[in-house]
Order: structure tokens, then sequence, then C-alpha cells
């Protein structure tokens, strides 16, 4: 029998305005938005310029190195998705409505595992920023979103954060445990930045009628594989479009120890259920 949970407080519940755990990035104000705001002009493409209003020069702004998104439920491949969610529900994933196209995206999996007692959640989720006069440079919004992420999902209670190396520009596991409904899930969360895009993978996983959690460090090998997948797939949907791919993530593991630096290095991330 499926059993859905949500944490007390869930990890997606710490993002300003996140109706769902697949749309952590959504966000409330005209500023967190990818697209420049009225009377502002965005610069998506190849290169920026210099403009004139009422005789005053504005900055030339740099650049998006990404000009656009891969298809969310696309971003992680099938043996990730099979590896880390055994007996998906939707083995396609339950894309998150957004209406923002092209600046906002994500996707879903979830599942009780092979013997239909050990839960897994997992989430992908992506917003891509544009160079705009009114915003700033997509790249430096990128960080300033990235630097929020990681801080709001690091103040749980209970949760430790920890930089990972080699994944994309920036890279942060936020892990620990959460209780709802007498039930604790053991949760790890990796916010990566790349170029103008910053994405946030979650991985949630129980075991149910008595059957052992996941350990931590399954959560997190499983983490940063489906993180790798999903940054190099922003960079493969810009190359496929003409533009030049960015960092892509190296494959990754990462250890436990709060508050230092985890080189990525290679992991199958994989559960047996």
């Amino acid at each position: 029998m499926e059993r859905r949970r949500r944490t007390a407080p869930r990890l997606a519940g710490l993002i300003a305005c996140a109706a769902v755990p697949a749309m952590l990035l959504a966000g409330c104000s005209s500023g967190s938005g990818g697209g420049s705001g009225s009377g502002s002009a965005s610069q998506d493409g190849a290169g920026g310029s210099a403009s004139t209003t009422r005789g005053t020069p504005t900055p030339t702004l740099a650049p998006a190195r990404f000009g656009t998104l891969p298809a969310s439920c696309k971003t992680l491949t099938k043996a990730t998705v099979t590896a880390l969610v055994p007996k998906a529900k939707a083995s396609g994933g339950t894309e998150s409505q957004s209406s923002e196209a092209g600046l906002r995206g994500g996707c879903s999996w979830t599942g009780n595992g092979k013997d239909g007692y050990q839960y897994r959640w997992l989430s992908v989720t992506l917003q891509r920023f544009a160079s705009s006069t009114e915003l700033g440079g997509a790249e430096d919004q990128a960080k300033k979103r990235y630097t929020e992420q990681v801080a709001q999902l690091g103040a749980a209670k209970g949760f430790t954060t920890a930089d990972v190396a080699g994944l994309g520009d920036q890279a942060s596991s936020v892990a620990g445990k959460a209780t709802a409904a007498q039930v604790t899930s053991q949760n790890d969360t990796v916010v990566a930045r790349t170029g103008n895009v910053v994405l946030i993978v979650e991985f949630d996983g129980a075991g149910f009628e008595g059957k052992k959690n996941p350990t931590a460090s399954v959560m997190a090998s499983g983490a940063l594989r489906a993180a790798k997948d999903a940054v190099a797939s922003v960079g493969a949907a810009n190359a496929t479009a003409g533009a030049a791919p960015g960092p892509t993530g190296g494959p990754a593991t990462k250890g436990t120890t709060s508050g230092s630096t985890k080189a990525a290095s290679s992991g199958s991330g994989g559960l047996s259920g």
C-alpha cells in the first residue's frame, strides 16, 4: 500500500513559497525570478550590451552562460531513477507545474521499494536566471539564490551542511533526520549551481513496519548521483541548443562529516530496496 509522508518541518517547507517538494526553488518576490521585471531589459542571448535611458548609460551585463533548461523529468537517467527509487510509482516522474517555462522546472519520483516497505522520495528542481538591467547579471543572481537556499535548508534543527567539491561551480549537501506521523526519514539534499542555473536534488528514505531506514551514507551517495545527472543535463541541453556547455558534475559521493569540504568521487548510490 502506497504510504505518503511529509516530514515536519519537511525540507521543502523551508524554501520560500514552495508549494510542492519538486518546486523548492519557486520564489515569491520579483527579485527571485529568472526573467526581467517591468521596464527592464533582459539579456538571455550570447552577449550583453550597454543601453541609455534618459541620457544615463546602464552597465553592460555579462551574458548568461545557459539559455535553456533540460526537460525536468529527463534530467536524471533511467538507471539513476531505477537505482534510487526501485519500482517507482511513475517511472517517468511527475512533472511540477510551472508558470515560467524555461526558467523553472521540477520532477519527482516516489515508491515503496521492491518489498513495499522501503519508502523513497526523489525530486529535482531547476531554476535558470537571465541577465537584466533591473536584477543584474544572471550568474550573480544564481550565486545569491544558491547561498539563500543552502542557508534556509541548513537552518533545520538537527541537519548539517557540508560543501561538495567537483560538482558544478558550487555545491553543498544538507543532511539529517526528520519525523512526521511517527515515521522518521533519513534525508539528504544537494544544492548546486552551474553558471546561471541553480538546482536542488532531494532524496528521502524511510523503512515501514519495523524495517530499517537507509543509512545516511546511502542517501548521501544517492543524492549526489542524481545531482551529477542533473548538472550534466543542463550542459548537454545547452550544447544541443548551440550554447557552450558549462562545467558538469563529476562522479560524486561524500562522507558524513559536517562542515567539511566533500570531494566528488564515484559511487553507485544504488538501493536494494
